[in-house]
């Protein structure tokens, strides 16, 4: 089963009620925040009704929030070889 993986990329400021009532109901809160939804036509015509604040990838499995947050998390630009004897 494929899911959809949704985050909300701008914000809803501004915008009116039913969109955000849209986002409410996919799950969306805050900016950056990241939902699944198994693959159907309902969640698909949600979509299409925010696609202009959302990003939206078809993943094989839903992830959970430490995959999602290590996903997000920098390289930290150098690594340790050896630890040095204390």
């Amino acid at each position: 089963m494929s899911y959809f993986r949704i985050t909300l990329v701008r914000s809803a400021i501004g915008l009116p009620r039913r969109t955000t009532d849209v986002l409410k109901a996919l799950g969306l809160k805050k900016r950056m925040g990241t939902v699944f939804h198994p693959v159907s036509s309902s969640v698909a015509g949600q979509i299409m009704r925010v696609k202009e604040l959302v990003e939206v990838k078809e993943v094989d499995r839903r992830l959970s929030k430490e995959e999602v947050h290590l996903e997000r998390k920098p390289d930290p630009g150098y690594y340790i070889e050896t630890q040095a004897p204390l």
